[in-house]
């Protein structure tokens, strides 16, 4: 059972969503009162546990007064103000954003993503079979996990979760400008030569599967990676005295890789190698 820490009580403020009033505590964002809404608002970049970094633009809407259109997941609702969620202007600039990240990344492994492309009727074959891509094959240089560049937007919870944000270890960082920026290891090293810990909350945040577990990767490159008959079971980590909780996703009586739940005071979705990779021995039968 998860823990929820207590809050100070804060103030309700009142403002329209779509035509309707609404009232959230003082302090959320506009995407954290559409959720509480019932209203579906794309993004990619938002991290229920980092700080926006407003680097998707998926999520955008349309503020009553305002020049631009403005990135839900980091705007903080403010009383009085009216917001429209599903504006043509907002739609359309959807529609534009995702044409481009489908046209120059595989998001074939984006949770949302498919759904998303035909919600808002985005062409990314318009742009020709010539658009821009990465085109590299997977790095695959340790047993833990592999990155995959084909299918990085550059969105930076990685580089968060890896830095101050999360794990103080600041192993990646955004390389070069333009196209050929991408998310690196100093001097674009070798994993296993970098300053990795492999603690793995790069792939917890990642919204693509640009990073992904090794055992995931291969599942999928055989094609038995089968994620709606996996289940999830949580629990607590037998490693150290610390308490962290795990959450075992299991398919076909074996652990496939393991998450953290975010709203666990403990670990807040970060875990350590140990946490995070070391399950094998849990399958070894004699």
């Amino acid at each position: 059972m998860t823990a929820v820490p207590l809050r100070l009580p804060r103030r309700l403020i009142e403002f329209t969503l779509d035509g309707r009033e609404t009232r959230v505590p003082e302090g959320s964002t506009i995407l954290e009162a559409c959720r509480a809404a019932g209203t579906d608002v794309p993004t990619l970049c938002q991290g229920d546990t980092l700080t926006p970094k407003n680097a998707c633009r998926v999520c955008v809407v349309e503020v009553e007064g305002a020049r631009t259109l403005t990135p839900a997941c980091s705007r903080r609702a403010e009383a009085g103000m009216t917001v429209r969620t599903d504006s043509e202007r907002a739609r359309h600039s959807r529609k534009v954003v995702l044409e481009l990240l489908a046209s120059s990344t595989d998001l074939s492994t984006t949770p949302g993503a498919a759904g998303w492309i035909k919600e808002y009727g985005a062409e990314p074959g318009r742009f020709g079979a010539d658009a821009a891509r990465v085109n590299e094959e997977p790095k695959v240089d340790n047993d833990l996990y592999v990155r995959d560049y084909d299918k990085c937007i550059q969105c930076y919870k990685c580089v968060d979760a890896c830095g101050e944000q999360w794990q103080n270890t600041f192993a990646i960082a955004i390389a070069g400008r333009g196209f050929d920026a991408r998310v690196s290891t100093e001097h674009g090293v070798p994993l296993t030569d970098s300053a990795c810990v492999y603690c793995g909350n790069c792939i917890e945040v990642c919204p693509t599967g640009a990073l992904s577990f090794k055992s995931e990767f291969d599942m999928r490159a055989a094609g038995t990676w089968d994620e709606p008959a996996q289940t999830e079971t949580t629990t607590v980590c037998a490693y150290c005295g610390v308490g962290c909780n795990i959450t075992l996703h299991v398919q076909d009586n074996e652990i496939v890789k393991v998450t953290s739940p975010h709203d666990n005071p403990v670990t807040h979705g970060n875990l350590c190698i140990k946490g995070r990779f070391g399950f094998q021995h849990v399958q070894n039968r004699v």
